[in-house]
């Protein structure tokens, strides 16, 4: 029993010869400490909390799990080694075993933090070590997780409006043109931020962008009631001042995502995050009619807004602009996104003679006011195309008003599921050796191809449930763009990821208020199905010019 007393010993310290560290593997150490007499203890640390532990005597090997809290300078070696937290597990528990000296035991010390007992677990009899759920989960789909709920946030404050506005009209007196008025001042404040924000993300890092865009929208969405009773001209203001707030996040999120996702996850991680913004609209459009009914208009403002407090404190805590400003990634994955070839290096100026001159950047934007032109369309027409009569095709398409929230909802639903279909699919390719020029221009065709072959297809429809399936199979193939011209900033020009999206998304917000209104103009003369020949013939013009122009290679250094 003499090995109980020196190897259960806390502090066994002052038993150990001197610590021989010698490399067995770039990321594990192994560690041999004497003890007394023929004994000799030795320890491989590895990338794991819990520790190897093996009691050598006469030529026979007796397994130990052991987790302790290390010595200051064994922290600081194994610190060095991107062994994350290590000191936390203060826990000592032994298990040794000799036949030769009929010892069979196990101790635990029962002293363990609160913080280490809360972190890790050590399981019996192998000692490896269980962690929650969440931290085994990679910091940079975290990272992503974090982005997808500030877009869900994003959609859920800009659709309340939509829902709102028809109870604010009749308490306030508002016409039809008011109305327009209020809705389009959104984009005011969206287009003034798209490059902006693109600059101060590439500059100050996605962190500090985005978070200020959340908190920015947030508290525009919660002060919106009361610029509302103040007057038409103060709710005009705080509607351009959510509109600034939510541009910055598209640029701000693909800046920090160029940094934080190698290649073979890129088009996965774009597609979950957009797919928030789809998602955001389904729960938007299902709560705010709950809430107004049973609390009045006000509260959607004020329940929606007041969860980007909630959001933004998680960001504070867990997201970094870049792995590099991160002290909590662990060495293996630092390495797989450092060799997943994405750059950190700080931008200083932006080049934008040299950007401005890329045929890829150019494709880029034609590509993106062509896409958008469709899908804004359809999705700020839908309803009416849905109750309308036309009469160019001598069908009425109407549905009660359930029947009209619930077809609104189905195009985000389809979206959503189609967009991650799409990235599976995009990384897989990429992941099996076809490069990413070819993936990005596979994707996008389908993401332009398919919206125009069901467009045509609603002319040639029988009954209202065709329409209506046409409809989803349309936006649900347009989704397939996340993987194709969405991913491609990332692509072409890393560094400068929140500009190009900067570049390219004010011209696809270009698109949709002219194409919003030239749709009106053209109903005034003619019909749905001169809309969708429009839409077609840029979708066309759009596949032509990225299939040409676009590649998947990085141009932009």
């Amino acid at each position: 029993m003499a090995i109980s007393g020196l190897v259960s010993n806390r502090n066994f310290t002052s038993f150990i010869a001197p610590v021989e560290l010698r490399p067995i593997s770039t990321t594990c150490f192994s560690v041999s400490l004497k003890l007394a007499g023929n004994y000799q203890l030795r320890k491989d640390l590895s990338l794991q909390r819990g520790s190897i532990f093996s009691v050598h005597h006469g030529g026979q090997i007796a397994k130990n799990p052991f987790a302790r809290k290390i010595s200051h300078i064994e922290q600081r070696e194994v610190y060095g080694l991107g062994v994350r937290k290590l000191s936390k597990v203060k826990r000592a528990c032994v298990h040794y075993r000799s036949e030769e000296y009929e010892i069979d035991e196990t101790k635990v010390d029962p002293v363990v933090s609160n913080e280490g007992a809360s972190e890790a677990r050590q399981l019996e009899g192998n000692g490896t070590t269980v962690s929650p759920w969440w931290r085994k989960l990679p910091k940079r789909w975290l990272i992503v997780l974090l982005c997808f709920t500030a877009f869900l946030l994003c959609n859920m404050d800009r659709v309340n409006m939509s829902i709102a506005i028809l109870p604010m009209s009749q308490e306030f007196n508002w016409n039809s043109t008011t109305v327009g008025l209020i809705q389009s001042s959104f984009f005011w404040g969206y287009l003034l931020t798209q490059i902006l924000g693109g600059i101060w993300a590439d500059k100050l890092g996605g962190k500090v962008v985005l978070g200020f865009g959340v908190v920015w929208w947030s508290m525009a969405t919660v002060l919106t009631p009361i610029a509302a009773r103040l007057g038409l001209p103060y709710l005009l203001i705080m509607r351009a001042f959510m509109g600034i707030g939510e541009g910055v996040a598209m640029p701000a999120m693909n800046n920090i995502l160029s940094k934080w996702i190698p290649v073979s996850e890129r088009s996965r991680s774009l597609s979950l995050v957009y797919s928030g913004m789809y998602l955001g609209s389904v729960v938007g459009l299902a709560f705010s009619p709950f809430l107004i009914q049973n609390l009045g208009w006000p509260s959607v403002f004020y329940s929606f807004g007041s969860l980007g407090s909630i959001w933004f404190a998680f960001w504070l805590q867990k997201a970094y602009s870049s792995p590099k400003d991160d002290p909590d990634l662990g060495a293996e994955e630092k390495r797989l996104i450092l060799e997943g070839g994405v750059s950190k290096a700080p931008v200083s100026d932006i080049p934008w003679k040299l950007i401005l001159s890329k045929a890829p950047v150019w494709a880029l934007i034609i590509s993106h006011f062509c896409h958008n032109w469709g899908t804004f369309i359809l999705l700020t027409w839908m309803p009416t195309y849905y109750n309308q009569l036309d009469l160019s095709l001598q069908r009425v398409l109407k549905f009660n008003l359930t029947e009209s929230g619930l077809l609104c909802v189905l195009p985000w639903l389809t979206m959503a599921v189609f967009a991650n279909i799409g990235g599976w699919i995009a990384d897989t390719l990429v992941s099996k050796g076809v490069s990413v020029t070819a993936v990005r221009k596979i994707m996008q065709s389908i993401g332009f191809l398919g919206p125009a072959f069901f467009l045509t297809q609603l002319s040639h429809v029988k009954t209202p449930a065709m329409a209506v399936f046409c409809m989803a199979c349309s936006q649900g193939s347009d989704a397939f763009s996340q993987s194709g011209l969405y991913s491609n900033h990332q692509d072409i020009g890393p560094r400068y990821a929140g500009v190009l999206l900067g570049l390219s998304n004010t011209a696809g917000v270009l698109a949709g208020v002219f194409g919003t209104a030239a749709t009106g103009y053209i109903l005034q003369r003619g019909s749905w199905n001169d809309v969708f020949k429009v839409s077609v013939a840029l979708y066309i013009i759009g596949t032509l010019v990225w299939n040409i122009f676009s590649t998947g290679e990085k141009i932009l250094d």
